[in-house]
């Protein structure tokens, strides 16, 4: 794979992009998308997830996104911070619901969306979470359309 051109969630538009996309679209995950390159459709639902994160924690997004950001995560959704932490899907939605509009601006970057491994309903994904003081390097584990685990580490 050649180099791929940061990919920005919000408030860095790029060609065609739109940043006011719905809530809906951050529980999709689509494996094929139209132009066959599943990496394609990976990435756009690993955006639209963060869109979702951004608009959330900015304060911008409507309180009824947040409904729809629970339902992106599997009942059995783990997630490993980058400081090591542990946390069910009932503490990261306890967490990030009481977040809201603790970050008024703030920008998210998604980078080098990259598929690790796939095989009946689970797919691996790899990409880099660029916010403005820090840069997290995740790995997600997809259940069919579900955010089933997500681990993500510091970059210097």
């Amino acid at each position: 794979m050649g180099r791929r051109r940061p990919r920005p969630v919000r408030g860095r538009p790029r060609g065609g992009r739109s940043a006011g996309r719905t809530a809906d679209a951050a529980t999709h995950l689509d494996r094929r998308p139209a132009l066959g390159d599943p990496v394609n459709g990976v990435e756009a639902a690993i955006v639209r997830h963060h869109e979702v994160i951004e608009r959330w924690l900015s304060g911008v997004a409507a309180r009824e996104e947040f409904a729809r950001f629970a339902h992106a995560h599997a009942p059995g959704f783990t997630l490993i911070t980058p400081d090591g932490r542990t946390l069910s899907r009932d503490q990261i939605l306890t967490e990030v619901e009481a977040l809201y509009g603790r970050a008024p601006g703030l920008t998210v970057e998604i980078r080098h969306v990259r598929i690790v491994a796939s095989g009946g309903d689970l797919l691996v994904a790899a990409y880099q979470e660029v916010q403005p003081d820090r840069t997290r390097q995740s790995t997600v584990v997809f259940q069919d359309t579900k955010w089933l685990h997500l681990h993500e580490t510091w970059l210097p």
